[in-house]
């Protein structure tokens, strides 16, 4: 899935949170976002997913190639199609379907259709977490949501135990009552259960401990490398986002100030020379 961003703004009073006139995530890419406190990350995730309503722009999501890039253009809010019952679109993108699903040189717009929800996967803060349910009920819960049957969601868990390390299935603990690096795991493997097509994490790394956050590089290269899903990663982490992105975008008050090709760590020095001058 491409991620199309036009003119997109968002202001809190007088503070301008996001002002990217131009910015296309493609397809497979595996993007991280980086900027010092304040920078806009979450805000701009946050428009992304549909949470906050932007003053201006547009945030489209298109199926096709990864390469080249599309061109710039208004969104198509895709009315018609997503009004329509799944079963009788078949242009549609279903829960679980193979690599081309959805529709072919369409981009629909997130703020007016959300049909995207079906194969976008995201964890931005413990507010997606429903902390009076244990681990094992929150996943049976997003299972029923995705239409994930009890055997898929068992072999997900089995597949991804190593990464919650003995600490999360079959433990009758509530979420609330879960660390904050658990809570942290829970989120992103509930983010992951539907197999996005798009998968957005905001500061992955936060409270993790360092095996866990070795864990949560590996389990992104793979997911990446296996699916051609397109991933964005937030992080205050320099190295970690150098290790796992292919392309790193530096965000400043808001504003796109480097958007680097990091298909051969190259961001590394780049980085690390912004951030020193700007201490």
């Amino acid at each position: 899935m491409e991620i199309i961003i036009k003119d997109l703004k968002k202001t809190f009073g007088e503070k301008v949170a996001v002002d990217i006139p131009a910015l296309t995530i493609r397809s497979g890419e595996l993007l991280g976002l980086v900027g010092n406190n304040g920078a806009g990350k979450s805000t701009l995730f946050r428009l992304m997913l549909d949470l906050i309503k932007a003053d201006t722009g547009t945030v489209c999501m298109k199926a096709g190639s990864p390469l080249p890039a599309p061109p710039l253009g208004e969104c198509s809010s895709a009315a018609a199609p997503s009004a329509l019952p799944f079963s009788e679109n078949e242009a549609l993108p279903q829960r679980g379907s193979g690599e081309g699903a959805g529709w072919s040189g369409e981009a629909i717009n997130v703020a007016e259709t959300e049909v995207w929800k079906d194969w976008t996967g995201a964890f931005v803060d413990e507010s997606f977490l429903i902390d009076y349910l244990t681990p094992d009920e929150y996943f049976h819960f997003i299972a029923r949501l995705t239409d994930t049957s009890d055997e898929q969601l068992q072999a997900f868990l089995d597949e991804y135990q190593h990464f919650m390390a003995d600490e999360l299935a079959g433990q009758k603990k509530l979420i609330r009552t879960l660390s904050a690096g658990n809570k942290q795991k829970v989120g992103i493997m509930a983010a992951m259960l539907l197999q996005p097509k798009v998968l957005i994490l905001d500061e992955p790394f936060n409270f993790l401990d360092p095996s866990s956050q070795n864990a949560i590089k590996h389990l992104l290269q793979k997911y990446n490398k296996k699916t051609g899903a397109t991933i964005l990663v937030s992080s205050h982490n320099l190295q970690h986002t150098v290790d796992i992105s292919s392309r790193i975008v530096l965000l400043e008050h808001g504003k796109v100030i480097q958007d680097i090709d990091n298909r051969e760590h190259q961001a590394q020095s780049i980085l690390e020379n912004y951030f020193e001058i700007n201490e």
